[in-house]
């Protein structure tokens, strides 16, 4: 999972290279619309979390990918992929993504999310991912629902703010036409 390719995109792990990148998109105010944290304030702070990011690569084999367009491999265009994130008190297997607004409109996290989505379930055989999205992010939120997710609940993650929805694909199985349906009780 280092390094793969998709119909349009170069995915790779995260290196201490990427800090500017990083910074560029986590620290736009656009890209940081939905987030009550709001954007990155530096690049010692972009730094600081592309080595949480690349310990992550370390400890599980797997973890967030910088994003390319393979008509432009050298610039990084977005952040995503899979880690371990705290729903409740209990870690869960996590989709996340963040793209640069000039990616957003292409189907991109679409695609990106996709590739994470089959090493969750074919490499890892990981038995479900979530996903935490803000309320009013309808664009990711059209994401998730695009690739099978279900509304699962919600989750009070960010002080002082409103609770995140919380969305989850389950594996596929053969014979399990409700694979995907919500736990009685709705419980995370």
């Amino acid at each position: 999972m280092l390094r793969i390719q998709t119909e349009r995109l170069l995915l790779r792990a995260v290196n201490a290279g990427d800090a500017e990148a990083l910074y560029a998109i986590f620290g736009d105010p656009e890209t940081n619309r939905y987030n009550p944290h709001g954007p990155f304030p530096s690049l010692e702070h972009a730094r600081l979390q592309l080595a949480g990011w690349m310990k992550e690569w370390e400890r599980h084999g797997f973890g967030r990918w910088a994003v390319a367009s393979k008509d432009d491999a050298g610039r990084v265009i977005g952040f995503g992929g899979l880690n371990y994130s705290d729903y409740g008190g209990r870690d869960r297997l996590n989709l996340g993504y963040r793209f640069a607004p000039s990616a957003w409109g292409q189907g991109l996290a679409s695609e990106m999310a996709g590739q994470a989505l089959r090493c969750a379930f074919e490499e890892l055989a990981a038995p479900a991912v979530f996903a935490k999205v803000r309320p009013a992010n309808l664009p990711s939120i059209r994401v998730l629902l695009r690739l099978g997710f279900r509304h699962h609940g919600s989750l009070r993650d960010i002080p002082a703010a409103p609770a995140s929805l919380v969305y989850a694909l389950r594996a596929p199985t053969a014979g399990n036409a409700d694979a995907n349906e919500k736990p009685a009780g709705g419980g995370l």
